[in-house]
């Protein structure tokens, strides 16, 4: 893909390790702006599974049925798409590329398998895993959130060890003990690709052009 101003990041956790408050709290404190400039947004991904209470059609997730994913895996629509749980998730090609190219940064929240994937297609693509502090603490964050049964936390705990196993395999690690320290860090990561030299050339052109001008 040629080179955009916007930024494509990967956000992996395990189920509980807060990564989507940590995504939601970075964009509260980076608003878009009509100019696109420092703009962020998350990929709404497609699956099959059903909608939770609350839940949007197009703004947490495009529901879509299996018959109609597995179409768009034979057209190769997606960056990259897993089965979870025994149902469908994939990211779109067409919308990240159209997201990137208007100067806006992009977050996948997606697992390793997918992280794969996508680094596969677009290098550049910074990677990063959020750790919980402990064991215990998931665990505690899952049974606090009253969503699940004793069951499904323990299918999700089992799942969480072999997700972080992964997590040499990442760009970046943030740890969310402290969430405010993690929020500064995973800000730290997006300041730091924004301020990279082929971000700069593209966001400064003209003022370098007028700097090196006779």
């Amino acid at each position: 893909m040629p080179q955009t101003l916007g930024n494509l990041f990967i956000l992996a956790a395990p189920s509980g390790a807060g990564k989507s408050s940590l995504i939601k709290a970075l964009l509260e404190k980076h608003p878009a702006t009509v100019e696109h400039d420092n703009a962020m947004q998350v990929s709404v991904s497609h699956t099959t599974r059903a909608a939770r209470p609350g839940e949007v059609d197009g703004m947490h997730y495009h529901f879509v049925d299996r018959a109609e994913f597995e179409s768009l895996i034979e057209q190769g629509a997606f960056f990259e798409h897993a089965e979870v749980f025994g149902n469908y998730y994939g990211t779109s090609k067409i919308v990240i590329e159209q997201t990137l190219r208007q100067g806006i940064d992009v977050f996948l929240d997606i697992d390793w398998q997918g992280a794969r994937q996508v680094k596969a297609q677009i290098p550049d693509t910074a990677t990063i895993f959020v750790a919980p502090p402990s064991k215990d603490e998931l665990k505690r964050r899952l049974t606090e959130r009253g969503q699940d049964s004793v069951e499904v936390i323990e299918q999700r705990m089992v799942k969480a060890v072999s997700e972080i196993s992964h997590y040499h395999e990442f760009d970046f690690v943030v740890v969310n003990d402290n969430f405010a320290a993690a929020l500064a860090e995973l800000d730290a990561i997006v300041t730091t690709r924004r301020l990279r030299k082929e971000k700069q050339i593209i966001r400064h052109q003209q003022l370098f052009d007028n700097l090196l001008g006779s």
